[in-house]
Order: C-alpha cells, then sequence, then structure tokens
C-alpha cells in the first residue's frame, strides 16, 4: 500500500528516507476557479479528489481567537464595492468582483484605545470547545492529510486589528503594551492547546502571520525578537510537550529577517516560503540554517502558468532540497487565475512521478 500525504510528511520532515513526494493541493484564487470551472473542473467537485492529491492540512483545534467576535456590519455598498466593520472589529472598503486586498478605513483597537475589549475577548471560555470536536478529529485523523492544530499568532493579528501605521507607532511608543498583547495571546493559545493535545496528537503547530512584503518585516527584527519569540517559545513547549516536534508559521512576503527569530522561538516549519520579486531561495536558507529549518512549499506559483518546460524547470530546480529532506513542495500561495486545468494538472502531475 502506497503512504499517505501524512506518512510522507512526518516521514520528510523528520529526514527519514522516502522514495516520493505526497501530491498536495491548496487551491485557486475565485478567479482561478472560475476558469477551471470553464476549463471542465465540475463546480460540485472535491477538489483534492478531483486532482488525486490531499489538502495541505486538516485541523483539529478550537476556537483561539476573537471570541465573541464583533458584529458585523454593512456600513454602505454600491454596485462595486461595500463597507463592512468586520468581525475583528476594522472597518475596510470590499470590492465585489475582483479578489484583492480591501482599503482599510478604520479600526476599533488603536494601542492602548480599545485594548479593554479585545482583552476580555482573548480568554478561555469551555464554549470555544466546539460541540462535535471529537468528530472534528475523528475526521482530521480519516483524511489522510497532516493533521496541524492552530497556534495563533504574534504580531500578524494585532497587525489585522490596528493596521500596519498604528502598529509601527505603539512598536516604538509603547512596547511593554505590545508585549502584554502578544502575551495575552500566547496565553489563550496554550490554554486551547492543553484542552485538546491530551485527546489527540497531530502532526504539527500551525501559525499564521503575514507580517512581510516585498522587501522584508512590516516590524522591526530587534523588536519581533523582544515581544513574540518569549510567546512562540512558551506556545513550542507546549507542544513539545505533548510529543509535537514540528512547528509551522504561515507567512507571506521576504521572510529572511524573521527566520533566526522563529527558529530561536521553536518555529521551524517555513510557510509557503513565497519566490516572489525578491527571489527567495529555499536552498540558501537551507545552507544558512541546517536541517533546523524545515520548508513547506517553495515551488513558484508563477512558473506553474507558463506551461510544462517552466513547470518542469522549477521542479528541477527544487530537487536538491527535496533529496536533503525537510522539504515538501506545493506552490508557493494559492495558484494563480493565469494557470490553466492543464498546466496545473500537468504540475501535480509531476511531483505525482517524482522518485527522490
Amino acid at each position: 500500500m502506497e503512504p499517505t500525504a501524512r506518512e510522507l510528511f512526518n516521514r520528510i520532515m523528520r529526514y527519514e528516507p522516502v522514495d516520493r513526494m505526497p501530491v498536495m493541493h491548496w487551491g485557486g484564487w475565485p478567479e482561478t476557479n472560475t476558469r477551471w470551472y470553464a476549463e471542465g473542473l465540475p463546480k460540485d467537485a472535491d477538489q483534492a479528489r478531483f486532482f488525486n492529491a490531499s489538502y495541505i492540512g486538516h485541523g483539529v483545534g478550537i476556537e483561539h481567537g476573537l471570541f465573541p467576535r464583533f458584529e458585523e456590519e454593512v456600513l454602505e455598498q454600491d454596485a462595486e464595492s461595500k463597507v463592512i466593520r468586520m468581525g475583528d472589529g476594522v472597518t475596510a472598503r470590499f470590492w465585489k468582483d475582483k479578489s484583492c486586498i480591501p482599503k482599510y478605513m478604520d479600526f476599533t483597537l488603536k494601542g492602548a484605545q480599545g485594548w479593554d475589549e479585545y482583552k476580555k475577548r482573548l480568554q478561555p471560555d469551555p464554549a470555544r470547545i466546539p460541540p462535535n470536536h471529537d468528530e472534528v478529529i475523528a475526521q482530521a485523523l480519516a483524511s489522510g492529510a497532516p493533521v496541524s492544530i492552530g497556534t495563533g499568532s504574534m504580531v500578524g493579528w494585532i497587525r489585522d486589528w490596528m493596521g500596519v501605521e498604528n502598529l509601527a507607532y505603539l512598536a516604538y511608543d509603547d512596547r511593554e503594551l505590545l508585549a502584554e498583547m502578544v502575551m495575552t495571546i500566547t496565553d489563550l493559545v496554550v490554554w486551547s492547546l492543553e484542552q485538546v493535545l491530551p485527546k489527540v496528537k497531530p502532526d504539527l503547530g500551525w501559525g499564521w502571520e503575514d507580517i512581510c512584503f516585498r522587501t522584508g518585516p512590516l516590524v522591526s527584527p530587534d523588536i519581533f525578537a523582544e515581544v513574540a519569540v518569549p510567546g512562540y517559545r512558551k506556545i513550542a513547549d507546549t507542544l513539545a510537550k505533548y510529543g509535537v516536534d514540528l512547528y509551522l508559521v504561515d507567512c507571506d512576503g521576504k521572510i529572511d529577517a524573521l527566520i533566526p527569530h522563529w527558529l530561536d522561538g521553536g518555529v521551524n516549519v517555513m510557510f509557503p516560503v513565497e519566490i516572489g520579486a525578491w527571489q527567495a531561495d529555499p536552498m540558501a536558507m537551507r545552507k544558512r540554517y541546517g536541517k533546523a529549518l524545515r520548508v513547506y512549499g517553495g515551488i513558484n506559483k508563477l512558473e506553474i502558468a507558463k506551461g510544462r518546460a517552466a513547470i518542469d524547470a522549477e521542479i528541477k530546480r527544487r530537487l536538491p532540497l527535496m533529496r536533503d529532506g525537510g522539504c515538501v513542495p506545493l506552490p508557493d500561495h494559492l495558484v494563480i487565475p493565469e494557470t490553466s486545468l492543464d498546466n496545473y494538472r500537468y504540475y501535480l502531475d509531476r511531483i505525482r512521478s517524482l522518485r527522490i
């Protein structure tokens, strides 16, 4: 019997011998799906099953964000857009006919202003555990995909809640308050892990940040090390107490300056390692940090759109890292609308046919 994607993922990330890569499907943008529907993807299809692939992960965590969330309200709308006060307290304009970053207009959290209200919504509560949680765990274990547990966000959530500019001022004007925000989130995440990990051992913790852009992080690396690394370490230690030794953080953009701090905090899987305009090099990261650093991603999504020759060249470029271990290939973000269904299927077939 062939190994499941979950089995391969775990062997690869622990540098155990394998002869192939798992075939993982993350997905595409809504516009990508619209194109694929026109090219033969059934609208009601389970996409991973259609592509004979596995989803990138199946979570077993419980609610560890704002609880309860703020009441969502549509403040205005026209034919092209609508302004919404969202469940995280942020007011933003969204466009109706395209996928893009919304225009952020106002924030409930502005440093000390509003923090008490957010802090109240970041406390442990048994109601955070869904009544069907045992069923969720069973589905995850039966999925054949890597099983993950959410580990929140040390800075990315705060950036979302208050905006980049407000975060920048807070980091310099009141670092003590920023550290309190991070530790409030950390303590809630640790509580949530303690509710779940006695019942099931996932393969990895899965955090989120998205605090980098094309030239580097949106927060000073030194400040990040000071306020965020203690939170990461506390979460990593909790995961390790229950035998979970893989800890992933999802961060787009040029992450290079934050990698050493993540490693210091116990994070050892980087996702999705965007190649981007800055030409990130996963192999160079491995040479610098050794096998302590693992990669989940690292396939330039733009190359998949260019056709078979480009796909072959991109996979060949990443083969040394795959053979080195600790690397599971995946497009470095959602598949772009310029990618035909045929090209995407060819990419998956090439991964499927690899023998390491």
